[in-house]
């Protein structure tokens, strides 16, 4: 009698787990799977998206570039082949919102040098004043790892279209004087087909928390 007892209870017992188990299954087939938006231009703030583009509504890519970064290299698309990447603009003398940013940009950094998925990219809004001996000071400054990190110089007027036209993080008027691209504090979340994906808050803490977890949602879409 206590045998047959002891059998029905390890019976239970395995159907239980067998029953959890199928539940667990069920759940995750039927939850749906986190998928970051993709960002058009006609849902971004239409003073940071040049006229010619606020209306495109699907389709939208990050342009070609090439710039020179804090070690002298020339960078293209090329360089983030494959990548994720996150972007910003910002200036190596800004006394207000880009040390902020630098150092929430510098959190990241120490969150993925070893995931070599990722990669982090910086604009300077002032190339005429961030040469590359001047960048370079900046990186070192900063702890830039080189082989995470491009911190990019080169033509303003590249600059300011990549801005404007590819990740929208720019107003259009200015001073009229060496700042005259009024960047905001947004870092911007580009995916391996150059499309992109988040915007956060480059000032904020919380914000790179869940930048961070963004990053895994992402890593997962593409397998990486």
């Amino acid at each position: 009698m206590k045998i047959e007892i002891a059998r029905y209870r390890t019976f239970l017992l395995f159907f239980a787990l067998l029953s959890a188990v199928i539940l667990l299954l069920f759940y995750r087939a039927l939850t749906p799977k986190k998928i970051l938006p993709i960002y058009q231009p006609a849902e971004v703030s239409f003073e940071l998206v040049d006229s010619t583009l606020q209306h495109v509504k699907k389709y939208h890519k990050i342009a070609n570039f090439k710039l020179t970064n804090q070690n002298g290299q020339i960078i293209t698309q090329r360089d983030y082949k494959n990548k994720i990447y996150i972007a910003d603009f910002f200036f190596t003398t800004c006394p207000s919102i880009c040390p902020i940013m630098t150092d929430n940009m510098s959190y990241i950094q120490s969150h993925i040098l070893e995931d070599p998925t990722i990669k982090l990219l910086s604009f300077s809004v002032t190339p005429e004043i961030d040469s590359v001996p001047q960048l370079k000071k900046y990186a070192l400054e900063k702890g830039v790892r080189d082989e995470k990190w491009n911190l990019l110089t080169g033509d303003k007027k590249e600059i300011y279209t990549l801005a404007r036209k590819s990740y929208f993080v720019v107003k259009e008027d200015g001073d009229g004087g060496p700042h005259d691209m009024i960047h905001t504090e947004n870092f911007v979340l580009v995916d391996p087909e150059k499309r992109i994906r988040g915007y956060y808050d480059g000032t904020d803490k919380a914000a790179m928390q869940r930048l961070l977890e963004d990053l895994n949602t992402l890593k997962d879409e593409y397998n990486f």
